[in-house]
């Protein structure tokens, strides 16, 4: 008997320091990530989401300003994090490290990046007339194991300043926003072959009477949620092709989107406001006209959402800004404190990295 009780404590012991050690690991903080996209010397700049301190200050190795663009950085896993160098032609990565992020390398672009994305255990670069897929290997080397000419509905390269997005849909597709009023604009159903990019993209003509396709985000079916900036719709594409717009119910400039499980978050730039939508495969609904609103006043850039926290940036008269709201399950929002002043002209892009498993 008193065997059995000793080795029943010790198995019990076992069992209380594995689960310490599990919530200690998931104790780790959630880190709100921008890139103040300066075109003289790009940085990124990490920001403790709970107390908005700033936690670090770290090079790109590179030169910013992009500009007209959705997801500038990314974050993957809540390990990497991938930022565009515009005026470099590069793409920094970094890795997590505890609560603080390491810079890992540079790779060189095939055009000026753009949008970045990760899947299929690769990253995904749109530039202003190429996309490039990167392998991520042992220890997060990459290295370029495809690429492609980016097309627009009319024929031939896109013009300066039409590249918006790229996103992943699954292990065989990607998708490129291309914008080019005044006509519809355009999306680039890119192959992939083991998750390398592969031969000349399909070509999809924005629907009719619709304007700049931008942001994006895909459900896990494949369908995605597209903006229509210019035209204040929002589209659902499925199969290569769209199948439905929406109206916005009165908002304008809807460009940024991000995806918290059912619910699509839309930023539109031109009254400042976060709107909620549903989609169903088939269907496309607006859920909240007007789910939050940006106070600072500027306009915003990009926004990202992780772990019940979602982050806005913008910027506007020299200033940046990083705005916070949290969300429940309901996708309800509610401002977490003021927003954080950013002491930079052009911020653009954020990533929200909870802490990996």
């Amino acid at each position: 008997m008193f065997r059995w009780t000793l080795g029943s404590a010790a198995a019990m012991l076992v069992v209380a320091v594995a689960s310490a050690n599990v919530h200690a690991k998931q104790q780790g903080l959630t880190l709100a990530v921008v890139m103040t996209n300066d075109e003289d010397a790009n940085q990124i700049q990490v920001y403790d989401t709970r107390t908005h301190t700033l936690l670090q200050t770290l090079s790109t190795h590179g030169k910013g300003g992009v500009s007209n663009n959705a997801r500038g950085v990314r974050q993957y896993r809540g390990e990497w994090f991938a930022a565009v160098n515009f005026e470099s032609s590069s793409v920094a990565l970094f890795h997590r490290d505890g609560d603080r992020l390491k810079f890992d390398q540079v790779v060189t672009t095939t055009s000026a990046p753009v949008s970045v994305d990760f899947g299929n255990d690769h990253l995904y670069v749109a530039g202003t007339t190429t996309i490039d897929s990167f392998a991520i290997g042992r220890g997060g080397a990459l290295w370029l194991d495809g690429t492609a000419q980016l097309e627009i509905a009319e024929g031939g390269a896109p013009p300066a300043g039409a590249t918006s997005q790229v996103g992943v849909v699954d292990a065989q597709r990607v998708l490129v926003t291309l914008k080019t009023d005044p006509t519809p604009g355009t999306v680039d159903v890119v192959s992939l072959s083991d998750g390398a990019v592969t031969g000349a993209p399909t070509v999809v003509a924005g629907p009719a009477g619709s304007l700049a396709p931008f942001g994006l985000s895909v459900y896990s079916d494949g369908s995605a949620v597209i903006t229509l900036a210019h035209s204040a719709q929002n589209g659902l594409f499925r199969d290569g092709a769209f199948v439905t717009e929406v109206g916005t119910g009165g908002q304008v400039g809807p460009c940024w989107t991000t995806r918290i499980g059912k619910y699509i978050f839309v930023v539109n730039t031109g009254t400042k406001t976060i709107s909620r939508l549903v989609g169903t495969g088939s269907h496309l609904f607006v859920d909240a006209v007007v789910a939050a609103t940006v106070t600072t006043g500027a306009n915003p850039l990009d926004l990202d959402a992780d772990a019940g926290i979602l982050g806005v940036i913008d910027h506007g008269a020299g200033q940046s800004h990083l705005s916070l709201f949290s969300y429940n399950r309901f996708g309800e929002l509610a401002a977490s404190g003021i927003p954080i002043a950013i002491p930079v002209a052009n911020g653009n892009g954020v990533a929200i990295m909870a802490a990996a498993d």
